[in-house]
């Protein structure tokens, strides 16, 4: 690991719509500022999911600022009117929380975060310098992972949070059933993470995954660098068509070793490295 330090610290971000719960790691005392980004975690996810690669991202001269989306973890949302998550309307939660940074940010977004980033992109780019798509796909969710969403929705038609909690837990060991029982932190903070979250964020999202259309050809028509990294394998979008997406886009292509769906978690420096290297080459706002 790096030896700079980065006090990440949590805090409340203040928007016009609402406060959010985000993890804010400044860069390293000493090194050059680079810039701002915002990271947005994915589906059953939360802003934890970024913990290992805010140190070596200051080291490079990056404040990294990884947010819950409304309903997610530890910021507050409706718990049963799915209506307040609909894609566009999360989208411009994105729009204000870069605007409340008050500078221009290079965006991140991962899985369901990623089709969350894109929607906001072509909703206005104006606030962003780039955008990095980790393990996130042009279109819907791969079959099997459509599948599991759907049991998912299922169960949390009849069952409670806790039900559901243990439900997932029966399935097998935290590293072969994903989802809500693997990420940063013990199974009692991972408990607490999924406890906390609306279970209409989770059901308007979940269905959001299932149908999303391919708005590949509307996003390479913003006017922004593009970046697609993801692991060498992942179930929740083949990795083909993740190549095709970045040919499709002319974006930047990286690709982690040894990391499947979530990069940031299983291999943080590698990540990190890639996402500086990349934000390097774009420093200025496009025109």
């Amino acid at each position: 690991m790096t030896s700079h330090s980065s006090p990440a610290h949590a805090r409340r971000l203040r928007t016009p719509r609402g406060e959010f719960a985000v993890v804010d790691a400044p860069p390293a005392a000493g090194v050059p500022v680079r810039g701002t980004a915002l990271l947005l975690p994915g589906y059953t996810g939360s802003k934890e999911d970024f913990t290992l690669v805010h140190e070596p991202l200051a080291a490079r001269g990056y404040r990294t600022v990884a947010v819950d989306g409304r309903g997610q973890y530890e910021s507050e949302g409706p718990v049963d009117d799915e209506c307040a998550y609909a894609q566009t309307e999360l989208a411009r939660d994105v729009l204000a929380q870069a605007e409340a940074l008050g500078t221009s940010v290079h965006l991140v977004g991962h899985s369901l975060g990623g089709q969350i980033a894109r929607a906001a992109v072509i909703l206005d780019h104006s606030p962003f310098r780039s955008l990095t798509l980790v393990s996130s796909g042009p279109a819907r969710i791969s079959v099997s992972q459509e599948q599991r969403v759907r049991l998912l929705r299922d169960a949390l038609a009849v069952m409670s949070m806790a039900e559901c909690w243990e439900a997932i837990l029966a399935m097998g060991p935290p590293e072969e059933v994903g989802g809500p029982a693997r990420g940063i932190g013990d199974r009692e903070q991972l408990r607490r993470r999924w406890s906390a979250t609306s279970p209409a964020q989770l059901l308007a999202t979940g269905r959001q995954l299932c149908v999303e259309p391919d708005r590949v050809a509307e996003l390479a028509a913003v006017p922004l660098p593009f970046h697609v990294l993801s692991g060498v394998h992942d179930d929740t979008w083949p990795v083909a068509d993740l190549d095709e997406m970045a040919l499709r886009l002319e974006a930047r292509r990286t690709v982690i070793d040894g990391a499947g769906h979530s990069p940031p978690v299983d291999r943080p420096e590698a990540t990190a490295r890639a996402l500086a290297d990349f934000w390097d080459g774009h420093t200025r706002t496009p025109g």
